[in-house]
């Protein structure tokens, strides 16, 4: 079931110019997290999140870092603690944002971690909501790049559990590197992952 695995890579630009404490904070909390104190940053999000309730990339951010840290988990117990607390903070962004692609792209990844754990348990549940999930972001965003990816990963990952044919999803992966390259931000504090795992799966698609 590992080749379920959707890495997220987080790519963020610091905001050199002049900024509000929300955006002096979210800058903080990236920086720690690039630098390898997750927790901290972590921590830092979930102060930005109560300070700032209006706000819901904090939430956001907290929901990704605990779906992350839940790829590799082997412990049941721990990674339930960190899915639930992921879908936890998914839910308050969502109370804030709804219609939100991001957040749509998030619970996908959220199911998926569930699926990646036991695909036997969890892959009946869970596998139509996260190809629908993804269509729902594709409906709402178009041409985002981690919706368009993330779906096409999924199905390329499903055909190969399968032994079904899988060029047409590596294709489809090809043609959204090239989104991640056009596709317009909000801000420079919005999600911009994905296109470094993209472009490894088309390698191996490749290979």
């Amino acid at each position: 079931m590992k080749n379920f695995i959707t890495i997220a890579f987080l790519l963020i630009t610091v905001i050199t110019q002049a900024q509000t404490n929300f955006e002096k904070g979210m800058t903080k909390a990236f920086e720690l997290w690039e630098s390898g104190k997750t927790d901290d940053a972590e921590n830092m999000f979930e102060r930005i999140a109560k300070a700032e309730p209006t706000e819901w990339l904090p939430s956001y951010y907290i929901a990704q870092i605990n779906s992350l840290k839940s790829w590799e988990e082997k412990d049941e117990t721990v990674l339930k603690a960190q899915l639930d607390k992921a879908q936890e903070h998914l839910d308050l962004a969502t109370a804030i944002s709804e219609d939100n692609a991001e957040l749509i792209i998030m619970q996908a990844q959220i199911y998926t971690n569930w699926v990646v754990f036991d695909g036997m348990t969890y892959g009946m549940k869970y596998g139509g909501k996260i190809v629908e999930l993804y269509e729902k972001a594709l409906t709402l965003e178009p041409e985002n790049p981690r919706a368009k990816f993330c779906k096409a990963d999924w199905n390329l990952n499903s055909a190969k559990y399968f032994g079904k044919d899988t060029a047409p999803f590596c294709e489809e992966i090809e043609a959204s590197i090239k989104l991640f390259d056009t596709f317009k931000l909000e801000s420079e504090l919005h999600p911009n992952w994905g296109k470094q795992r993209a472009e490894y799966v088309v390698k191996e698609c490749k290979a």
